[in-house]
């Protein structure tokens, strides 16, 4: 019996492509995440309305991977350093501060619930280990939650 096949989201090819598109003309990449989403990990008291939008440019975040799902980093919010954990799929849109240009997604995707053949992997509850000694904020990146 042959295994389904999984299609997989678009949604996590466009957050990079429009991340690079956005540093490449020089503006600031915001994330526009549910916060209420499951294995979504943000601090809770920036969350407005179950929404959190949040910069992610190199000066305000350290250790940003849009390589795997889900995505990680480390920033700053009033002064000390969170991990910040989001699957692709709560991520609502991204886009350019500048001039609000990028994709919105509309609501959240649900994670696929099969996975192909030989990718099922024990990484624990968030399905993902973190990443050995990631590096610390130096300085003091500008994080702003818009409203």
């Amino acid at each position: 019996m042959n295994a389904p096949v999984v299609i997989p989201s678009r949604r996590p090819y466009l957050i990079r492509a429009i991340y690079d598109w956005a540093l490449d003309a020089g503006f600031t990449p915001y994330l526009l995440i549910a916060a209420d989403q499951p294995g979504v990990t943000v601090p809770s008291t920036f969350v407005r309305d179950g929404r959190i939008a949040l910069d992610i440019s190199p000066m305000a975040v350290r250790g940003l991977d849009l390589q795997r799902d889900p995505i990680y980093f480390s920033a700053r919010f009033g002064g000390s350093a969170h991990d910040i954990w989001v699957p692709s799929g709560a991520v609502l849109a991204i886009y350019a501060r500048e001039n609000g240009e990028g994709v919105m997604f509309g609501e959240p995707e649900a994670a696929p619930t099969q996975t192909p053949a030989g990718d099922a992997q024990d990484h624990g509850s968030d399905g993902r280990d973190p990443p050995p000694d990631a590096p610390r904020p130096s300085g003091r990146p500008k994080l702003r939650v818009v409203k």
